[in-house]
């Protein structure tokens, strides 16, 4: 066997280099796409088509006309509130239903739990019709409720809650029971706080889902004031051209709120994932 010296690095030591390499090759492919629409909206309509990765002036026009054009304050409010009130429906029906799959016993259960799992498999296109009947003689286009009831559940959400559910230690449940803890208590005081980082990346999932949902608000609202910041977008998309500069500065004015929440619990997404990992 040969030595290793100095002047030959081992493999392991190789690896990590071309490991970082390829990384920081797929960053840079994944964040071009941002990087160019952030270039374009701030690029004047002279150099709108141009391939030069470095802006020669920069302009804010494209975002002062892409403001005014649409409703596009309110558009953000309704998109907020309706992303995070089904985030938040979502991630506590889902926590419910998980928990009382995984941990209880009841007639029906692996039916009830089969059906849930089945409703993932059906396309949105099959049950849209009987939603936007339902929504209308309730009265609810154009409304807030009309956005956010139909999907105050997510078979995703229990499916994955489920599994987190069904992992965790009986030892620290059995130990809560002892204690005199109800079935709120273990879930609120035990598995609650252990599983939050679960929970939290599960919840941040279900608020881009939410926030990039295009066909349904398109199907129950008719008026930009009553409808959300994807519909807008649509706006500036038509079959004489598109208006790319308002375009990608409305673009990037909707993507700030999904970095904002992802900048705030990255730390909980990253830790699901490690944990996920380790499991």
């Amino acid at each position: 066997m040969t030595p290793i010296t100095p002047s030959q690095p081992p493999a392991f030591r190789r690896a990590p280099v071309s490991s970082h390499l390829i990384l920081l090759a797929l960053s840079l492919i994944t964040i071009f796409p941002i990087y160019w629409m952030l270039l374009t909206s701030l690029r004047p309509n002279s150099e709108l088509y141009s391939a030069s990765l470095v802006p020669t002036q920069i302009t804010f026009e494209h975002y002062v006309r892409a403001w005014n054009a649409i409703p596009m304050g309110r558009m953000l409010l309704n998109t907020l509130v309706m992303a995070f009130s089904q985030a938040v429906l979502q991630v506590v029906t889902s926590v419910l239903a998980a928990y009382a799959f995984a941990r209880w016993n009841f007639p029906g259960r692996t039916i009830l739990y089969s059906l849930f799992a089945l409703t993932w498999l059906v396309p949105f296109q099959a049950t849209m019709i009987p939603n936007y009947v339902v929504l209308t003689q309730l009265g609810w286009r154009n409304t807030l409720m009309g956005l956010i009831v139909p999907h105050a559940s997510s078979a995703f959400a229990i499916l994955l809650l489920f599994q987190a559910f069904k992992s965790f230690p009986l030892e620290l449940i059995d130990a809560a029971r002892i204690d005199g803890a109800t079935n709120w208590g273990v879930l609120w005081r035990v598995i609650g706080p252990n599983l939050r980082a679960t929970i939290a990346s599960l919840g941040v999932l279900l608020f881009i889902s939410a926030w990039n949902d295009y066909f349904w608000p398109l199907l129950v609202t008719s008026r930009l004031e009553n409808s959300t910041i994807q519909i807008g977008l649509q706006m500036f998309m038509s079959t004489d051209g598109n208006l790319w500069g308002p375009l990608m500065a409305a673009a990037s004015i909707a993507s700030l709120p999904i970095l904002v929440v992802y900048i705030i619990l990255q730390r909980q997404v990253i830790d699901s994932f490690v944990k996920s990992g380790l499991r």
